[in-house]
């Protein structure tokens, strides 16, 4: 089963960025976080937050 969604200061947390650096990642679409728009509040799923901590580590 999937684990619940993150709202936009979690996930930020999560990354250990601002949730201001997050909102400037999707407008601009930098990386690609996956985010789900329900409505006004935006979504992320831990599984696509892993893959792009992981992508970030191989890059270095």
């Amino acid at each position: 089963m999937d684990k619940p969604l993150m709202d936009r200061k979690t996930a930020a947390k999560y990354l250990s960025v601002s949730p201001a650096t997050l909102a400037v990642w999707d407008c601009t679409k930098r990386y690609d976080l996956k985010p789900l728009k329900i409505g006004r509040s935006v979504r992320y799923r831990q599984c696509f937050l892993d893959q792009f901590l992981e992508s970030q580590l191989k890059a270095k």
